[in-house]
């Protein structure tokens, strides 16, 4: 079964950062769109921000300035650095791709990840 693996998530302090890590060895990443999802308590799902096939890259304006999605192409994953955290940030964070995506709807994405959980709290 093709799947995405998120890792790096954790509790941090306010202020603090951290980078998470999509990654997955069914696929060339590089070809598809991949997009970072948040999830926060009692919330629904939103794209935070997205990284295109063509790598057009959006940020929800909440993380403008504070979060960098970037490509490693030799691990073949998408990365998160996610800097001056807030408790706002908290939440269960996905990945989706799709293949020769332009744009960054979850409505879009063929493949999920099972999420990682980032926590940030004194």
């Amino acid at each position: 079964q093709v799947q995405l693996v998120e890792s790096g998530g954790g509790l941090v302090q306010p202020g603090g950062s951290l980078t998470l890590s999509c990654a997955t060895s069914d696929f060339i990443m590089s070809y598809y769109a991949v997009g970072w999802f948040r999830q926060a308590p009692g919330k629904e799902r939103e794209v935070i921000s997205c990284i295109t096939s063509n790598d057009n890259i959006w940020n929800v304006d909440s993380v403008k300035g504070r979060f960098t999605i970037s490509r490693d192409h030799a691990k073949n994953t998408v990365d998160l650095q996610m800097n001056s955290l807030q408790s706002e940030d908290t939440g269960v964070y996905y990945c989706g791709a799709e293949f020769g995506g332009v744009g960054c709807s979850s409505d879009d994405v063929e493949v999920w990840g099972k999420g990682t959980e980032v926590t940030v709290s004194s």
